[in-house]
Order: C-alpha cells, then structure tokens, then sequence
C-alpha cells in the first residue's frame, strides 16, 4: 500500500504539476487538499483538474467563517499591523490553512504535507511551523528547496513537464503578477513591482476596486455596531463576520479604500516590494479603533498599541500556535469587554472620515471636557500636579545649573 501524501493545492500551475512529480519522485498516492479562505472563482474547475492531473482525492474545505471569527478577529481586535501598513492578509490565513492540511493528513493517514511555497518566500515557514506545532511526526515536503529533484524553473518549464505526463492544462506561459487571494485581501507581486523606481500599473492590477482617483465623487456614510470588540450589524443590518467583510469589500472597492505600495521586510532576510487591496479590512481596523479610543483609558490603550505590533510581527513570522501569541491574545481579549457602541464615518476618494461615535461604555465626559468647571476637576488642583510631575524636570535643571556655574 503507497504512502499517502496531503498536497496545499490551488489549482494553479505550480501545484498542479506538483502532483504527477510527487507521485513519480515519491510514488505517493496525491491527496489534494484545497482550503477555501475566501478565493471565490479561482476554485472553479479544481476537481477536475486535480483528478485529471493523477491525484487520487481533492478536499475542498470551506473555513471561511473559522478563519474570519478566529483568526482576523483576533488581529482586529489587536490592532496587529505588519510594518505600520500591512494588514497581514496573508499572514492570518496561513495558520488556518496549516491547521486543516494537518486534519486532512490525520483523516487519510497520510504521512506527510507538500506545500508549494517558494525558497524565498515568508509562506513556507508559516506552513512549517503551523505543521510542526501541530503534528511534528509528519513529514514536510518543500519541492522548491529540493533543487536536486524539483528541477523546473520557469512557468515553461512546468508546463512541459504536464504536457509530458498527459496533462493538457488552460495555463499558458505569459508572465502576470504573483497573487495570493483571500476574503480579508489580495496581494500583487512581481513585473513592475519589482522595481522600486516604477510606478504601479493599478489600471492592470486591481481586482477588488479603484484607484481614489477613479472612485465616486460623492461620499457614503456607513454605520457599524459592534458587542465586546465583534462588529455585529453594518447599516442597520445584524450580519456575521464574515458578511459584514464582504459588504465592506464592495464598498471600499468602491471608494478606492485600503489601496497600499509597501516595501516590506521578509522573515528571510529580503525586502520585498507589494501592492495589497484591504478594502473591507482597511475600514473594519479603522471603524474598530474608532470605537475603541472613546473606551478604553490611556495606560491599557499604550500597552495595548506595543502588544499589537508584536502581536502582528508573531503573526507574519508563522508563529500563530505558540504560547506567546495565546498570552498577548488572552490580554487583547479582556480590553473588549466593554468594547461595543456604534461608529459612523464616510467614505469618500481613499479616505475613511469619522462621522460620530456613541457607546454606553464610553469614558468621555462632556463635563469634565468641556471648557467650564464641573463638578469632578477642580482647577486648583493642577497646580500640585504639574509641581510633582514636573520635579524630575526641575531638579535637573537645578543641578545642570549648579554644574555650569561650578565649572
């Protein structure tokens, strides 16, 4: 009886020609395991091209609410940006997908997992360390790293391996951008891009909007309402969260919203250049940090905003199962308690503009705000503050001045 081996397969050409070389190189039995984050029509015709390609069975699984209610929510609620721009699109669903190829693997008894994420890229410790964490018995396959064996270099390359194992395949050799899609974003890699000094092609490269430029010369105004840190309805509609995220694409596709150039650090060591379209992402993050600064007090908000950057960087270097992410997450959790109350802001030309902000939680009082005395502050009683607070300050001033006069 063959080993069996569990395959991360999307459909397109480099998977696919993964299949007969597993099986040639390995003489595994293919087990395809597609897992649907949200791709929508990049799945037509999988089957079918799996089967025809030799491999035995295709898993379709579908964890698209999974991966919106446990794993963007999470880096919501963190405020958990890569690099001060990256939503981390990629990063979040990588773990989700680890997490049910290593089901797949155990369901069919397979004894390893192939993933065809390239030598230079972020994503193949993000599966490994997902796979490690969670089954560190299986094998781990990584065709690209295995230069003795996978010796196919180009899209031509593979495209004649296919052909030569009976595989008629509806890829041709034309170079476009590299794309990872899905329900939170898609990033775009390669041609221009490349080149820093270059202007990205947007008329070519957007998917899921246009550019501000483009976008309706009116303003929209959206309502969200949110319960402990979960947006729960958006314009006076109870949704789930996976729903509120497709609406939210539409309309900030729409408006030219979360259009981002980045050059980023690579846990590898490179920098690399991207463009990512966060339409829906860009305006939840923005929606939930407004609701956010009318609740929560000053020293949770600081301490909160250093575990969020730390909490992204854990996230894109493949470090979801890890007891520090648990930790940072456990302590985002408890800031949401009394995170709910209802947002408004318009979108207009690349731009997300607060409308108004209400919360019966909220730690704003207009009394003590407002520029006439009430009944909680006393003006007299800065005068003792600014005294205390201000003492570091002027004992050293005291002391610089003693020394200069000294010497």
């Amino acid at each position: 009886m063959k080993e069996k081996v569990v395959l991360a397969y999307s459909g397109g050409l480099d998977t696919t020609a993964l299949i007969p070389w597993l099986k040639e190189n390995f003489d595994y039995e293919v087990i395809c395991c597609c897992v649907n984050c949200g791709q929508g029509n990049e799945l037509d015709g999988l089957e079918k091209r799996a089967k025809m390609s030799g491999a035995s069975k295709l898993y379709i699984e579908d964890i698209i609410d999974e991966f919106c209610d446990e794993y963007i929510m999470p880096c919501v609620q963190a405020g958990a940006v890569y690099e001060h721009k990256y939503l981390l699109g990629t990063s979040m669903a990588r773990p989700v997908i680890a997490k049910k190829l290593v089901e797949i693997a155990r369901k069919e008894g397979a004894s390893a997992i192939c993933h065809g994420a390239t030598g230079k890229g972020n994503d193949q410790i993000r599966f490994e360390l997902g796979i490690k964490a969670l089954a560190p018995d299986l094998k781990i396959i990584a065709p690209w790293r295995m230069t003795d064996v996978w010796t196919m270099q180009s899209r031509e390359d593979e495209i004649e391996f296919c052909k030569a194992h009976g595989i008629d395949l509806p890829f041709d050799a034309s170079h476009s951008y590299s794309r990872d899609r899905n329900l939170w974003h898609i990033s775009h890699e390669g041609l221009e891009l490349e080149d820093p000094s270059l202007e990205p092609n947007y008329d070519n490269m957007l998917v899921l909007g246009v550019t501000p430029e483009k976008a309706p010369d009116e303003a929209e105004y959206v309502t969200m309402t949110f319960e402990k840190g979960v947006p729960v309805s958006l314009n006076g509609k109870s949704m789930k969260v996976s729903d509120i995220i497709k609406e939210l694409n539409t309309l900030g596709g729409k408006h030219g919203i979360g259009i981002i150039d980045i050059v980023e650090n690579r846990v590898v060591g490179m920098k690399s250049r991207g463009v990512y379209e966060t339409p829906g992402g860009t305006i939840l993050m923005s929606a939930h940090e407004q609701l956010e600064e009318l609740i929560l007090d000053r020293e949770t908000m600081e301490t909160k905003k250093k575990l969020g950057s730390q909490f992204a960087q854990i996230v894109y270097e493949g470090k979801w199962f890890t007891p520090l992410r648990e930790a940072i997450q456990a302590f985002v959790t408890s800031t949401q308690e009394y995170v709910t109350g209802e947002v408004k802001f318009k979108l207009y030309k690349g731009n997300i503009i607060k409308a108004c902000t209400t919360s019966p939680y909220s730690l704003y009082n207009e009394s003590l705000a407002s520029f006439t005395t009430g009944d909680l502050y006393d003006h007299h009683d800065a005068d003792g503050f600014i005294t205390l607070f201000g003492l570091p300050l002027k004992v050293r001033a005291m002391k610089m001045a003693e020394c200069k006069k000294e010497n």
